[in-house]
């Protein structure tokens, strides 16, 4: 993977319960699942398979649209280790816009009473079509909103528990 985004955030939860919320993929990028502008007013739905994407070798399909156009991508769990950090990759070439292939995770470390939470993208331009002609700029520009909000959800989900 030759481009890279990260986030990078302090939650007010220990690590084991900023794991569970984030293991459930659902939860991790709901800010897919609802329209918005990055979205190009679409949205993506989840098919699981048995182990919910929570299981090395899981996979996790999405697909949905954006800007109109039909999107699908086919993700499998490389690492999991609860508490700690969790990854996930494409599978085969992804129907996305203007990324191609990634590999995205999350990192969590102790920090006090709380957790620092890294979440970070790998990726790709896609091989052909209009992300490949668009060029670096609207897929760095999605790929950061997609970690940054990922780390945001995160820090509202136990900032309005607490």
């Amino acid at each position: 993977m030759t481009r890279h985004q990260e986030a990078r955030v302090r939650v007010s939860a220990p690590p084991r319960a900023v794991f569970e919320r984030l293991d459930d993929q659902t939860h991790l990028a709901e800010h897919m699942t609802k329209p918005s502008m990055m979205m190009g007013g679409g949205a993506m739905t989840y098919d699981f398979d048995e182990a919910r994407g929570q299981a090395v070798g899981s996979h996790i399909r999405m697909g949905g649209e954006a800007f109109g156009l039909s999107l699908f991508v086919d993700e499998v769990v490389t690492e999991r280790d609860p508490s700690r950090r969790k990854v996930w990759r494409t599978v085969g070439t992804p129907r996305l816009l203007v990324v191609g292939p990634y590999e995205m995770g999350f990192e969590l470390t102790p920090a006090g009473e709380g957790s620092d939470l890294r979440v970070w993208i790998d990726y790709d331009l896609p091989e052909r079509g209009l992300g490949r002609w668009l060029g670096a700029f609207p897929a760095g520009l999605y790929a950061r909103w997609c970690v940054q909000r990922m780390a945001a959800d995160a820090v509202e989900n136990f900032s309005a528990a607490a």
